[in-house]
């Protein structure tokens, strides 16, 4: 049941607004920040669609993914990506020089990359700044340069990730405001802690405040029907309906995975004869609970007052407020059974954004992380009267 569902108009439109935004997307420019849940597509959308998108639209592209090696330093597999895509086109018959010579037009070997650095000096002590680094590659390749940094969050983890930040920040003030460049020093960091994600650019104390941060468009119907068609054209028999589809693609949380998940066991446990659509939405149930509960259980596990806490701000309607507030404490109190100080609750809200289980929309207005481990919590919640 393998299936990918490429988006090409979706790619495109955002490649035209970051190579060349009109006045509505020049804030693209400031760094361009897009965080969802895990599982729901984003790093496939990246390789298969958004940066063969902006190849074409002429952009020189490096990659880096922060999970690729969890024990390594965020910032040193950022110089490192950097490091590689610049020795890369120092090399002949490369596949990056390859790549730019098919989008430049120009033969690969009338492509020439001198720096006037050592690349195994970038950063090191005493070695070239990223301003510098990223302006010589900008008027070398003569075009704009995208950086994409998957699981960005990870590099505010340690603080020579939140360094690599303000340089790369300042990288794009050295680049971008030049009258006549010959092209733009474009960042782009996607993650799936969508917490993190937003602090990136709505605290003022992150190095690119102020970036353009968008949630990740998720798949939807267009990606569910054309799933079907693809089923049928297969020859899977007996498949649901595409309305109860799209309604368990849903529930799922619109990760793909688990909708893959959901139909192999409609398919492996349906009775022959039997309609899949009464099938189906209970599969879809069963696994969102699933789910949900491993993400309660870590509640459970940051204690009693994260707990209260977590059902102060999942008992909301809408955005959680006043979570903070001498009412709230009052509550988590009575709660707990014993006094709990104002003070008490920081840390704790603290862990729970940390632990990807809450939000942060605004000053003051926090959600639960994960729309289906609320309801799962609200439907506990019913069930215990």
């Amino acid at each position: 049941m393998s299936h990918y569902f490429a988006r090409p108009v979706l790619a495109s439109s955002m490649a035209r607004q970051l190579i060349h935004p009109d006045v509505l997307s020049e804030g693209f420019r400031s760094g361009l920040f897009m965080s969802g849940q895990r599982r729901t597509g984003k790093t496939t959308f990246l390789h298969n669609d958004l940066i063969p998108a902006l190849e074409r639209e002429g952009a020189l592209v490096i990659y880096v993914d922060l999970w690729s090696d969890t024990r390594a330093n965020p910032a040193q597999l950022v110089r490192d990506a950097i490091r590689d895509a610049l020795a890369q086109l120092q090399t002949p018959g490369s596949s990056l020089l390859a790549r730019l010579s098919r989008v430049s037009g120009v033969d690969v070997g009338a492509l020439s990359f001198k720096f006037g650095f050592k690349l195994e000096k970038i950063g090191e002590t005493g070695g070239p700044p990223l301003s510098q680094v990223m302006t010589e590659l900008v008027d070398q390749a003569r075009r704009d340069v995208v950086l994409i940094v998957d699981e960005v969050q990870q590099a505010i983890t340690t603080d020579e990730g939140k360094q690599l930040l303000v340089a790369l920040k300042s990288a794009r003030d050295a680049v971008n405001p030049r009258p006549g460049s010959v092209g733009h020093f474009i960042f782009i960091g996607t993650g799936s802690h969508r917490a993190m994600v937003s602090e990136l650019t709505a605290r003022r104390t992150q190095a690119f405040s102020g970036a353009q941060s968008i949630p990740y468009p998720v798949l939807d119907a267009d990606y569910t029907a054309d799933l079907l068609a693809h089923l049928h054209h297969t020859g899977v028999p007996n498949l649901p309906s595409h309305e109860v589809v799209l309604a368990a693609f849903r529930t799922l949380g619109q990760r793909p995975e688990e909708l893959l998940k959901a139909l192999r066991q409609v398919q492996l446990h349906t009775p022959a004869g039997q309609d899949p659509d009464g099938y189906l939405p209970v599969v879809a149930a069963t696994l969102r609970a699933a789910a949900a509960d491993i993400e309660l259980a870590k509640v459970e596990q940051l204690g009693r007052l994260a707990s209260a806490v977590f059902e102060w701000i999942a008992a909301a309607e809408g955005d959680a407020r006043g979570i903070f507030s001498a009412e709230a404490a009052a509550h988590y109190s009575r709660v707990l059974g014993r006094e709990v100080k104002v003070e008490e609750i920081g840390p704790v809200v603290n862990e729970l954004m940390a632990s990807n289980l809450i939000l942060r929309r605004a000053h003051g207005l926090y959600v639960v992380a994960d729309p289906a481990v609320r309801e799962t919590w609200r439907e506990k919640q019913q069930l215990l009267g």
